[in-house]
């Protein structure tokens, strides 16, 4: 086994995401592995980051991307074993960067051995799951609406109930008010600490209690409809999820977390919810809960001056709130590498107020790839094509050369097609001194010499489309809107995702000065 880092976590770390199946391929089977990661590992050292989230690599039949956990305790065999994982980690811990495990507490795989066993009423297992029983005319227990648009309730007819299940029938909700479940997750949670993880990314954690009194949930309002998570064509965001996703005791259950993974595991929660967002994200960190939460205002409802200053003034604490614009369920923004978009996602991560997430492909501005149906695999796009959400998009492989075959990710067939042009690739932008992952670099690195990982004291204001930070060591100014705006700060920037021209900062820019006491730097 391998050891975690002794020193603790950063107050605002700088955390990059790894979906290990889109990363590097070692073997050319065309889907990437642990051991190829490792192997990617020195590419990432200029990013001067402090942890590293690697998204699932346990056993899952892989319907929904490996967030259908078959095994808890063991590596998936298409990703590598335990020796190549333990590399890893050892690898990113002598690096000082610290790796979070992607644990998905909410449900299983159907084919998980619990579900099999609590399905047929063995003994200790009958609870494991949320089951309920029919109503008189056989229909199902209650209103719910799963987050994929169907009925959140499958009937099983061996145990001749229904279950639960938030996303995908194939994914039921364990109960995570039994008992014995809790010691289950206890022990998963000791296991891949003892192993050597720092942390855990907790995945849909919104999504863990239901109503213990089974209600049916409500219409939504307008309003509600509008600040939901997902696309507005869904029958899920015609409900007010009041009863199905994190009611009464729901925040306090990370409280349980907690004191099973002791005071030095460092626990990023997924708050999957967009009505009230920041307020969830507020509870589920209060003292004795997770250390940080990301909310999904920043994706689904655009990187704007009203959506930042909205999560500035709302959130509990800066180390509370992780900022983020990406992910593997989320399309990626950027109509080019050189969008003046991508940089600037890039400079609002790196000096913003608290801890970030990168999602891989971000440091190089990737686009949002086009697949064909047929090439497509995620059943959520397949489920409302070609109106889904897009999230295989943002997981076909990484661009690492321009001048292999299958750009240096694999001398396989990718398991999803990569169309990138040449300037998408690394090995391209490595090249340019003006390229995004140029920016990245400088900004990250900026971000470490100026000791934002320490979350130092900070003033924020808000000037139309831009917002500014001010730290005792640095001024920070973004400009959202699309036009230029003036700058008060003397001199030119430290550095800017866009030139600064007669002090205005151009539109989709951020721009960094230093204080005289930071000049040392």
């Amino acid at each position: 086994m391998s050891e975690p880092l002794s020193t603790p976590w950063p107050k605002a770390p700088l955390i990059y995401q790894i979906y290990p199946r889109s990363f590097q391929d070692s073997d050319d089977d065309g889907i990437g592995d642990i051991s190829g990661a490792l192997s990617r590992l020195p590419a990432l050292r200029d990013l001067s980051l402090d942890g590293i989230w690697l998204s699932p690599f346990m056993p899952s039949p892989w319907i929904d991307g490996g967030y259908d956990v078959s095994d808890f305790t063991s590596v998936h065999t298409t990703l590598g074993t335990f020796k190549d994982l333990k590399r890893f980690v050892d690898a990113c811990h002598d690096d000082n960067i610290r790796v979070l495990a992607d644990l998905v507490l909410n449900h299983t795989s159907h084919k998980h051995p619990w579900f099999e066993r609590s399905a047929q009423r063995l003994d200790g297992y009958d609870d494991y799951y949320v089951w309920r029983d029919a109503k008189p005319d056989g229909s199902v227990p209650t209103n719910w609406i799963g987050r994929f648009g169907k009925p959140a309730w499958t009937w099983h007819h061996r145990r001749q109930q229904y279950y639960l299940h938030n996303y995908m029938s194939e994914q039921p909700s364990l109960n995570l008010r039994c008992p014995q479940v809790q010691d289950e997750i206890e022990a998963i949670i000791h296991f891949w600490r003892e192993f050597g993880f720092d942390g855990f990314r907790l995945d849909a954690v919104t999504a863990y209690l239901c109503d213990p009194e089974f209600r049916d949930n409500p219409p939504a309002t307008a309003e509600v409809r509008r600040r939901m998570d997902g696309e507005q064509f869904l029958p899920y965001v015609r409900q007010d999820h009041l009863y199905d996703f994190l009611p009464g005791d729901g925040a306090a259950y990370a409280e349980h977390l907690r004191r099973w993974a002791g005071p030095n595991t460092w626990f990023l929660g997924e708050v999957g919810t967009g009505n009230q967002s920041v307020s969830v994200c507020n509870d589920l960190t209060s003292p004795g809960r997770l250390d940080a939460g990301y909310v999904v205002d920043t994706a689904q409802f655009g990187l704007t001056a009203d959506t930042v200053s909205c999560l500035l003034a709302d959130r509990a604490g800066p180390g509370r709130l992780t900022w983020w614009v990406g992910s593997h369920d989320r399309p990626r923004q950027p109509k080019d590498p050189e969008d003046p978009i991508a940089k600037l996602h890039l400079f609002f991560l790196a000096f913003m107020p608290g801890p970030a997430l990168v999602y891989q492909g971000e440091e190089l501005g990737l686009p949002q790839p086009e697949l064909h149906e047929e090439e497509v695999t995620d059943p959520y796009d397949l489920a409302f094509w070609p109106d889904g959400p897009g999230r295989e998009g943002a997981r076909v492989p990484l661009p690492w050369s321009s001048d292999q075959d299958g750009f240096g990710f694999t001398q396989g067939k990718p398991w999803l097609p990569m169309r990138w042009s040449s300037k998408c690739a690394r090995s391209h932008q490595e090249a340019n001194g003006t390229s995004t992952l140029a920016l990245a670099k400088a900004a990250f690195h900026l971000r470490a010499l100026l000791g934002l990982r320490d979350l130092p004291t900070h003033r924020w204001r808000r000037d139309g489309g831009c917002i500014t930070i001010e730290y005792s060591a640095a001024v920070i100014k973004l400009n959202f809107s699309e036009k230029p705006v003036p700058s008060d700060e003397a001199g030119d920037p430290e550095l800017a995702s866009k030139p600064v021209v007669d002090g205005f900062i151009p539109p989709e820019a951020g721009a960094i000065w230093l204080r005289e006491a930071a000049r040392r730097f």
